[in-house]
């Protein structure tokens, strides 16, 4: 019978690899918990006019990339392709709007694209992401900003660069848009892109053809046409990343692929990752909630690729991403030491250090082959001697070292965690 594959552009993580994904997705996730903010599960599907409405309907996201399909009850139900739409709708219906704010929250998971898949581009990728609502403060822009920006930075990546503008409001941007379609008009551009210039004409700055690209040269930009408050709210984000120690690149014709982004807009690039070089990106939504029938509340959140982190961090060749998910690894000798190895388990489990067993009544030489494979920094192994006098073998496994210790817990875990806190010391 022919073997299942995984649907094309959908990539599975297995060990040992896995590791280093689950490790990065942990690790863009740990700066937003420590700045306060909390977590939120979204449904994987929402009913496909939130995302007609909240992404944009000129964006390619709607018009393309669209996993739709009708349930069973007649409702046309889509596969989310992003985050910040859902978290909105979530907010508004939980009335989370309603109580402190700004509210603050982080989530992660999958979400769908029908993309051509590529290296780095996939019909299902995992994000992490974090919104702020409620709050119009450059100080939280700064912020959002910051937490990304640590988040690649905590797993050693160094080659990364933060590109940075500003789109404007709804006061600016109206008068940017005529500027712009004027501009447009005289472009020798298809009949589709004119379409998509009338609609929105931003998303063709968005354009990656060279035949658009070259006409697009003296095209005016949106960062001239900022009104006083846009350009003020500007640079007072520059000021507080600079605080932050936070350092970027002025990039005036950046322009994102959701329709919903204003003022303060940017992206993390990563050069190693060829054509797909973003890593991550986000900004600013000042009227997103009121367009998904709440409240007028501005927001402002990211979302961080799991996949293009992971093979960026691949192309720095950060090989200490990849550790052992044991501290400890038991071995039995031979089968009358099984019962005492299965007991010392448990005390290890119990006492929060990450143990195995070795099983299948391995030889020693084949057991240890087990424990290496682990990448466990211990091997715990017990004989007849240790059997008889109730004690067992610790073996430290880069060092060689051995010394026999009592298996009463009461002397035996102590030892262990100081063992592996040192261990852990000299790693960092």
């Amino acid at each position: 019978m022919e073997a299942i594959n995984a649907p094309k552009g959908v990539p599975d993580y297995v060990p040992p690899r896995s590791r280093d994904f689950y490790t990065v997705q942990e690790q863009l996730s740990a700066p937003a918990r420590l700045s306060g903010y909390e977590y939120i599960e979204l449904p994987v599907f929402e009913a496909t006019e939130l995302f007609e409405r909240g992404v944009g309907a000129s964006t390619d996201v709607v018009q393309k990339e669209m996993y739709t399909f009708t349930d069973r009850g007649d409702r046309s139900i889509t596969l989310r392709p992003e985050g910040t739409a859902g978290v909105m709708r979530a907010v508004i219906e939980n009335r989370l709007d309603k109580g402190s704010l700004p509210v603050k929250l982080w989530y992660r998971g999958p979400f769908f694209r029908a993309e051509r898949p590529q290296h780095g581009r996939y019909r299902q990728l995992q994000q992490v992401g974090v919104e702020v609502i409620g709050s119009v403060d450059p100080i939280i822009d700064a912020e959002v900003i910051a937490i990304a920006d640590q988040s690649y930075r905590s797993l050693g990546l160094q080659d990364f660069h933060l590109d940075l503008t500003s789109l404007g409001c709804s006061n600016c941007r109206p008068t940017y848009r005529v500027l712009l379609q004027e501009f447009l008009k005289r472009c020798d551009l298809d009949q589709e892109t004119r379409a998509r210039a009338e609609l929105n004409p931003l998303r063709v700055l968005d354009d990656k053809r060279e035949v658009v690209v070259a006409q697009l040269v003296n095209a005016p930009l949106m960062i001239d046409s900022l009104c006083e408050q846009c350009q003020q709210h500007y640079d007072e984000v520059r000021e507080y990343l600079r605080v932050f120690g936070v350092s970027w690149n002025e990039t005036p014709r950046m322009v994102r692929g959701l329709d919903y982004y204003t003022r303060t807009t940017f992206e993390f690039v990563h050069p190693g990752l060829g054509a797909q070089s973003g890593i991550g990106g986000g900004g600013r939504y000042d009227g997103l909630m009121s367009e998904l029938g709440g409240a007028e509340l501005s927001g402002i959140g990211f979302g961080l690729g799991v996949d293009r982190t992971l093979l960026a961090c691949e192309a720095e060749r950060l090989t200490p991403l990849r550790k052992g998910i044991l501290d400890v690894c038991v071995i039995p000798v031979e089968a009358e030491s099984r019962t005492q190895g299965v007991a010392l388990l448990v005390q290890l489990r119990r006492a929060g250090i990450a143990a195995d067993i070795c099983v299948d009544n391995r030889s020693i030489k084949s057991a240890m082959k087990v424990a290496n494979n682990t990448n466990a920094p211990l091997v715990l192994i017990i004989g007849p001697d240790e059997l008889e006098t109730q004690s067992v073998i610790i073996k430290e496994m880069s060092s060689g070292d051995q010394q026999s210790v009592l298996a009463e817990p009461t002397t035996l875990i102590p030892q262990l965690q100081e063992m592996l806190s040192t261990l852990r010391e000299e790693q960092s």
